[in-house]
C-alpha cells in the first residue's frame, strides 16, 4: 500500500488517500493517516479496501498538493545509523570510530512543529550561512509499545518514507561544542514524504539489515549522492527497540535512519572540497529520491534575520 496525505489545490483541509495506478483514491473528510495506525495493520488494510472499492473521490496525483504523510508526528527521533557517514565525519576531526557507536544506536529528538512535505520552500535557519541537506529514510511507527524486543520491533512499523533532515552546520557546530544538541542547527525544518509505503511493498528488496533500495540526492538537477539503504549498520527494528527502552513509542512517531554515506554536503565537502560542494543557497532545489519510496523535492529560500537575545 502507498498512502498519501493531500489537499485539493484550492483546499484547506488535509485528506488521506491510497495511490492506485497513479491516482489518489481519497477517503472521506475527517480521517487522518495516524487514525489508521495503532494495530497490526488491519485498519490500514480495511481502509485500503474501502478506498479501492468505494473511494470518496478519485483524483490525479498531479492535481493535488501532497503533505507530509504524518503532518504532525508525536515525536521525531533521528538516528546515526550509517557507518560510512559517521566514519568520514570523525576522520575529518582526527578521530577514530568510538566503540560505543557499535553498541548504542544513538539519536536526537527533532521538532514535530517544523515538519513539511514535498514542494514546500525551506527557509535557511536564522543566522546560518552553511545550509545542508541530509538524505535519509524514515520509519513510521504503526503500533505503540515499550521495551520492544529488536527481533519483534519491525512488526511495529507501519511504513517508510523519504526524509530530509535539513541542517545549519555552522549553528550546529557551535551548539555541539557546548555538549548539547543538535538544537537550533536542526529543528527549523524536516521534510517527509511523498508517501507512506507499507513494508509488504518492499519485501522482495530485503537484504541484510534493511532493503536494497537506491538512495540519491541532487541539487539543481546535478546528482550529489548515491547509496543503498541496505548499507545501514543498525536495523530499524534495533533502532525502534532502543527508542522504546525504558519508555514508549506511539503510532505516528518518526524513526529517522540518519544520513547515508555521501548523503550530505558536509561529508562530500570533507572528501572532495568545498569548492566542488558549496553550502546550499537561496534558490537551490534539492531532490531526495529513494527507490520505491518516491522523490522529495524542496527549494531553499532566504530565512528570517537573526534576532539577538540581548
Amino acid at each position: 500500500m502507498r498512502w498519501v496525505t493531500y489537499r485539493h489545490a484550492d483546499g484547506r483541509d488535509d485528506r488521506v488517500g491510497l495511490l492506485v495506478d497513479g491516482n489518489v483514491h481519497g477517503l472521506a473528510h475527517g480521517v487522518a493517516l495516524v487514525d489508521l495506525l495503532g494495530d497490526d495493520g488491519t485498519k490500514l488494510r480495511h481502509a485500503a479496501d474501502r478506498a479501492t472499492r468505494e473511494p470518496f473521490e478519485i483524483l490525479a496525483l498531479d492535481s493535488v498538493v501532497l503533505k507530509a504523510p504524518i503532518p504532525r508526528p508525536p515525536t521525531i527521533r533521528d538516528f546515526y545509523a550509517f557507518e560510512q557517514h559517521v566514519r568520514t565525519a570523525r576522520q575529518s576531526r582526527g578521530l577514530a570510530m568510538d566503540p560505543d557507536w557499535y553498541e548504542m544506536p544513538v539519536f536526537y529528538f527533532s521538532n514535530p512543529y517544523c515538519v513539511i512535505g514535498p514542494n514546500v520552500d525551506v527557509p535557511v535557519a536564522p543566522g546560518s550561512k552553511e545550509m545542508d541537506f541530509e538524505l535519509e529514510v524514515a520509519a513510521i511507527v504503526g503500533r505503540g509499545g515499550s521495551d520492544l524486543d529488536p527481533r519483534d520491533a519491525e512488526q511495529h512499523i507501519a511504513g517508510f518514507c523519504v526524509m530530509n533532515d535539513w541542517s545549519a552546520r555552522d549553528v550546529q557546530r557551535r551548539e555541539m561544542k557546548l555538549s548539547m544538541g543538535p538544537v537550533k542547527g536542526k529543528d527549523f525544518a524536516t521534510s517527509l514524504g511523498p508517501m507512506l509505503v507499507t513494508p509488504d511493498e518492499l519485501q522482495d528488496a530485503q537484504r541484510g539489515r534493511a532493503y536494497d533500495l537506491t538512495m540519491t540526492a541532487s541539487v539543481n538537477g546535478a546528482e550529489y549522492s548515491r547509496a543503498s539503504l541496505a548499507d545501514i549498520y543498525w536495523s530499524f527494528g534495533e533502532m525502534l527497540a532502543y527508542a522504546s527502552r525504558g519508555t514508549r513509542v506511539e503510532p505516528g512517531d518518526i524513526i529517522g535512519s540518519g544520513t547515508c554515506g555521501t548523503g550530505c554536503i558536509l561529508e562530500l565537502s570533507l572528501v572532495h572540497g568545498s569548492e566542488r560542494y558549496p553550502w546550499l543557497q537561496p534558490g537551490d532545489v534539492v531532490e531526495l529520491s529513494v527507490e520505491r519510496l518516491g522523490a522529495l523535492r524542496n527549494r531553499v529560500v532566504a530565512g528570517a534575520p537573526l534576532r539577538p537575545l540581548r
